[in-house]
């Protein structure tokens, strides 16, 4: 049976570090710039007998905005619906229970966040980004 926590203190940093190095849509991160996502987001932390085995962060104003980050479970725990526990721990905590826009981006796990009721934008003209590299 896995935890779920939001409890910053028990989050292994380096863990979570070492896997965001090599995501895709991490690379580059150093790991300060780790800590301080953190430091700034509310985090779920993912505990198999105590040992942490997944993650995901939401960036949020608590009100209005909660954009979903660096959702991962470890590679030798998938196809075990942990991703899925995450997920609807995350979409059902009380702190963002008034949030009316959620937010995320993936390139492979459409197929989980549609479980959760995340579609394609809708209006992708009035959405914009900017990306510095």
């Amino acid at each position: 049976m896995i935890e779920i926590s939001k409890d910053k203190s028990k989050l292994n940093v380096e863990f979570i570090y070492a896997f965001l190095t090599k995501a895709y849509w991490a690379k580059g991160r150093t790991k300060e710039d780790v800590q301080k996502s953190i430091d700034h987001s509310l985090c779920f932390g993912v505990y198999l007998d105590n040992e942490q085995i997944g993650f995901a962060r939401v960036a949020t104003d608590y009100t209005v905005f909660a954009y979903i980050m660096d959702v991962f479970i470890d590679q030798k725990y998938r196809g075990n619906g942990y991703s899925k526990a995450l997920m609807k721990e995350i979409t059902q905590a009380s702190e963002l229970s008034i949030c009316k826009i959620w937010m995320l981006k993936t390139s492979d796990a459409h197929t989980l966040y549609k479980q959760f009721g995340f579609t394609e934008l809708g209006h992708s003209d009035k959405v914009m980004e900017r990306i510095l590299l």
